[in-house]
């Protein structure tokens, strides 16, 4: 793609870097057919290709982005779906990324959905502020048909009950220690499902390691990330780098998948601060998917229990984002799990970190989608590995959703986790 960036922008270092990503689009459209915005709404703008036009525009001019504009990356995913199909691997992620900022900096947005966005930033990060507001939300459960559209995507994230406040997690290894783990506490997890850490500590701890979440980490980024917000994100994996570095670990393992994309990506995130650089790119290279670290750990000591069937989603942020392809479901067939996939396994669930509740209707498309053709594989249970997929799937589906690592505890000596959906 040829792009006219002047000499004064191209000094900066984002716009260098956005203007090296769009001159590796060569306009094929392959993007298109794999992009769900596209698939659904027919409007090449809503498609990786239609947003790629409209992001140089946007950044070549430098001034305040047009709403329609603002409209179309508003609408956009951040799936990543595109970066798979592409032949020509433009870096989509980065550049939707910096648009993004752009658009925090540069673009007014209405009174009330300024307001949403920032109490969206300030509570979904911060596990005290989200717990507090999910039980606020259940009080409006009765109501939640006659709520607008955005404000009946946050009641319907507040479950019936919450699991209460758990411990920080610090186990040993049973028998001799081969690693010492750092998970991810993370945020809206740590609140909704904090059983997923659970499972994975009594996992790793029987493979051999040792198990910590190190008490000062928080929310990784991704939330106010993804909202443009990148001085509040770099302060929040700038705090997860030390606390990181102070627990000392071998890896740092992850169990939200949408979370491990973003501190793998600290390294990129903070390339151009000199005091934090190698520090980033060095707890980068430490994260793992928790697939990945029991993949080398090697799963031992299966229960021979008759497994159900599962039928296995692969989140955006892994397939995509992390490249990790189907380990998780590898995984789970050599625990003797029956694992079946859905039709069209690349589209997104429509949960994206706050897009559920930005963008409800699409998200909503998405999701039923999505539901319906994982119900249609007549498995006993929904397997996944973020926490927002199994949220939004399980808005959806009647069929019990959990982590796949609770399948894996399940498989090697822990709790069934059917028992309590």
């Amino acid at each position: 793609m040829e792009t006219h960036f002047n000499d004064t922008q191209l000094k900066q270092p984002a716009l260098k870097i956005a203007n090296d990503i769009l001159r590796t689009c060569v306009h094929c459209g392959f993007c298109t057919a794999t992009c769900p915005t596209y698939v659904h709404l027919g409007d090449e703008l809503d498609s990786p290709r239609g947003r790629i036009y409209l992001m140089r525009a946007m950044l070549e001019d430098g001034g305040t982005p047009d709403k329609h504009v603002v409209k179309h990356v508003d609408r956009c995913l951040s799936c990543l779906s595109c970066m798979t199909t592409c032949p020509s691997g433009v870096d989509y992620m980065h550049l939707v990324d910096h648009a993004r900022n752009h658009i925090e900096d540069s673009f007014k947005r209405p009174l009330a959905e300024r307001m949403l966005r920032e109490i969206l930033a300030l509570v979904l990060p911060n596990a005290t502020l989200f717990r507090l507001s999910l039980i606020g939300a259940r009080f409006a459960q009765p109501f939640k048909a006659l709520l607008p559209g955005r404000l009946k995507g946050m009641v319907a994230m507040a479950p019936k009950s919450l699991p209460p406040s758990a411990p920080a997690i610090n186990v040993k290894a049973e028998g001799q220690s081969k690693m010492r783990v750092a998970l991810l506490p993370g945020c809206a997890q740590k609140v909704l499902e904090p059983k997923i850490n659970a499972a994975a500590a009594r996992v790793l701890a029987r493979l051999g390691a040792d198990v910590v979440e190190p008490p000062e980490v928080g929310c990784c980024g991704a939330l106010v990330h993804h909202m443009g917000k990148e001085h509040a994100a770099l302060e929040q994996a700038r705090t997860n780098i030390a606390a990181f570095e102070k627990a000392d670990p071998t890896v740092i393992a992850i169990t939200a998948s949408g979370c491990g994309t973003t501190i793998k990506d600290y390294g990129h995130m903070l390339k151009d601060d000199p005091q934090w650089a190698d520090r980033a790119a060095k707890i980068s290279a430490m994260a793992r998917d928790i697939s990945e670290v029991l993949t080398e750990l090697k799963l031992e000591n299966i229960q021979d229990f008759e497994k159900p069937r599962v039928a296995y989603h692969a989140p955006c942020s892994m397939q995509h984002g992390q490249k990790i392809g189907d380990v998780p479901a590898a995984l789970l067939v050599q625990a003797g799990f029956d694992v079946a996939h859905p039709k069209d396994a690349h589209l997104c669930c429509g949960s994206a970190g706050t897009y559920n509740i930005m963008q409800p209707d699409m998200a909503e498309t998405l999701g039923t989608e999505k539901a319906g053709a994982l119900e249609k594989l007549d498995a006993q249970v929904i397997a996944t590995g973020n926490i927002g997929c199994l949220i939004q799937i399980g808005e959806y589906a009647g069929t019990p959703v959990v982590h796949f690592v609770e399948l894996l505890d399940w498989a090697t000596g822990g709790p069934s986790p059917l028992n309590t959906k």
